[in-house]
């Protein structure tokens, strides 16, 4: 995980760990954040996602709140003890009452707390908000631009 860099950087240059036990959802974040250039993990229960983690540490985590073997939160109280700067997005299938959501949102690795289906368009525009990264619609436009520009300066 690189926090240092304050510069936009590249997709292709952050793992995403996608938490969630339930199959489709996986499958469905992991090939939609794959389109967009970001390397991907995924784990299907709390302690799959606690052991990934400390093995090859992401830069993001979308965290669901009903897991198997450990909940959600009990994942987010390891990653604020153990690796504070990395930022959770939470995802929860059902809506939960305003004290579950304050209780994940004072935790400060929890950067947003989503509902269940959320648009995915909306998803990646957070995760490039907070791993700095181009969106991959901007990096094609810029290359068209660079390549536009070569013509008329060349």
């Amino acid at each position: 995980m690189n926090t240092e860099n304050t510069k936009s950087s590249e997709p292709q240059e952050k793992l995403i760990l996608i938490v969630d036990d339930e199959e489709t959802i996986l499958e469905f974040l992991c090939y939609y954040l794959k389109q967009q250039g970001f390397k991907v993990d995924t784990a299907s229960d709390g302690e799959q996602a606690i052991e990934k983690i400390k093995k090859n540490v992401p830069d993001l985590v979308i965290l669901d709140v009903m897991l198997p073997k450990k909940s959600g939160y009990e994942i987010v109280k390891v990653l604020q003890r153990e690796y504070k700067q990395l930022p959770v997005i939470v995802v929860t299938g059902r809506f939960r009452d305003i004290e579950t959501q304050m209780m994940f949102k004072l935790e400060p690795n929890v950067k947003e707390f989503l509902t269940k289906p959320v648009q995915p368009d909306f998803l990646i525009s957070k995760i490039h908000t907070l791993l700095k990264t181009k969106p991959k619609e901007i990096s094609i436009v810029e290359q068209k631009v660079d390549e536009f520009k070569k013509k008329f300066e060349g």
